[in-house]
């Protein structure tokens, strides 16, 4: 093999891809990339000039004027930088997480930002997630998974995590949105949230966190030896 392994991990809202991802870069010794961190760049920087989803032409002069960078964090994680300003926490918000699902609805911005982790994954020993890695960005990736939960076991883990970032929000509320950004995604016209078909399927409900590590990097071991 003329470069190390693509790992994409692809799956639905809060399903556990960024922190199973980071665990198993980590593990590896591979580079983490965060492709939603990137569509929730675009959206922080949308919102800020006043655009919505339904803006598409501005959107996606926008996608092509502006800077994303994705800086690795010591031990797993991306610092996210736009136009050279860190925004790492300011896109992790529920506003910001729906604006950057009804953008990435926009063809010439997935168009744009799909080249731009395809640059960033080239070299390989990467491990990348998202919502069209394995079917999209990185088809020709050695190992693909689709991860993913029960709705009410995201929409808890999302809640979580929302919470530990100092906002409270109602279960109700965010199993709600859990329930909107599945069928936005799965259904938008371009790159629509689906398994690979030569993608391993694993259901993460119920299962602790390295238990979740521990079968990725069988499948890993598996698919690469």
């Amino acid at each position: 093999m003329s470069r190390r392994p693509q790992i994409a991990i692809d799956g639905p809202v809060a399903s556990g891809k960024s922190t199973i991802a980071r665990l198993i870069a980590d593990r590896l010794g591979y580079t983490y990339i965060d492709s939603g961190a990137m569509y929730r760049a675009l959206a922080w920087a949308a919102r800020k000039r006043g655009l919505t989803g339904r803006q598409e032409e501005e959107a996606a002069a926008l996608a092509r004027d502006i800077a994303i960078r994705l800086e690795p964090i010591p031990g797993g994680g991306n610092r996210v930088f736009v136009d050279g300003v860190e925004i790492t926490d300011e896109i992790r918000t529920l506003e910001i997480g729906q604006l950057a699902s009804e953008l990435s609805a926009i063809p010439a911005v997935r168009e744009r930002l799909v080249a731009m982790q395809q640059e960033m994954a080239a070299e390989g020993g990467v491990v990348m997630e998202g919502r069209d890695i394995q079917t999209v960005v990185l088809p020709d990736a050695e190992v693909k998974i689709f991860l993913t939960a029960s709705p009410e076991e995201r929409a808890r883990r999302r809640r979580l995590e929302l919470q530990s970032r100092g906002t409270d929000v109602d279960f109700d509320q965010v199993l709600e949105e859990v329930k909107r950004r599945d069928h936005r995604d799965m259904n938008r016209e371009h790159s629509p949230l689906r398994p690979a078909a030569d993608a391993v399927h694993l259901d993460s409900t119920g299962l602790s966190i390295e238990q979740v590590v521990e079968k990725v990097l069988e499948i890993v071991k598996e698919r690469c030896g």
